[in-house]
Order: structure tokens, then sequence, then C-alpha cells
């Protein structure tokens, strides 16, 4: 069961990119959660979904004394869901959400790359995709505002 749940349904397992794989059916899921509840349904879901994932990756870790393995992707879920909680309310603004999160949770900019060198267990799994979802959602209203802004979406 740990593993169905931190491999977010097995698409940890997937070969190559398996972070991409993670993200995108989280999204797929977090899409889904949007077009029946409000988006304070899913912040909440996100909250509780991280608080577990951080026992249980701990768990994991223990067991199996690897730290972040690939195939765990429960990370890239929570923060993907924080990043449509910050900004989802069009296709853009989702698309918007994928393309900065996937940039911020591979690129590891600033705090993000920080907390994914130096804090160990759970925390550390989630924590940087985390920050990374805070600023994909941020970059993302940042950047659907701008278009708006300058009339570039009708």
């Amino acid at each position: 069961m740990r593993k169905l749940f931190l491999t977010f349904f097995y698409s940890g397992l997937l070969p190559k990119a398996p972070g991409t794989y993670g993200t995108f059916a989280g999204a797929i899921v977090g899409v889904g959660i949007l077009s029946f509840a409000p988006v304070s349904t899913l912040l909440l879901l996100t909250v509780l979904l991280t608080l577990v994932a951080i026992r249980q990756i701990d768990k994991e870790e223990k067991e199996s004394g690897i730290h972040d393995a690939s195939s765990i992707v429960i990370d890239e879920v929570a923060g993907i869901w924080l990043a449509f909680t910050l900004s989802s309310g069009t296709w853009i603004q989702i698309i918007l959400s994928i393309a900065f999160f996937r940039l911020f949770d591979i690129w590891k900019p600033s705090i993000i790359g920080r907390i994914d060198r130096e804090v160990k267990g759970g925390l550390g799994v989630m924590g940087d995709d985390i920050i990374a979802g805070i600023f994909a959602g941020l970059s993302s209203a940042i950047v659907y505002g701008a278009l708006l802004k300058l009339n570039l979406l009708s």
C-alpha cells in the first residue's frame, strides 16, 4: 500500500523521467478535483497528502536505506497541487503551472536546491517540491496577469 501511495499509483515506476510522469499524473487528478470541488479542497488535500507523505517517506527510507528514490513521486503530486491552488483558474494557468513546476523541480534554484541538498528524510523529499510548487504557482499567476495586462489573451 505504501508503494502505491509513494509512487502515486505506480506512475513513479515508469521508465525515464519518473518525476515528470508523477507531475502529469498528479496534474490530471488535481484538475479532476478542481472540476468538482473548490480550490480550498485541493489545498487541504495537499496539506494532508504532504503530512502523510513525510511520515511514509521516513519509514520507506529507514527500511530501504535509500534517500529520495526516483520512484517516489508523491512529492511532485503535492508540488503541482500546491501550484494549482495558487494559480489554476484557466487551462493556460494550469499549463503554465506545470511548466514552471517542472522547471523549478529540475533546475532547483535558490532555496529549492538548498532544501534538496541539506534537509534529510521525508521533510527534505517533500520540502523542495513544496517550495517549487509555491514558486511555480506564483510564477504562473504573474505571467498570466502580465499576458492579460498586455492584452495577449482574449
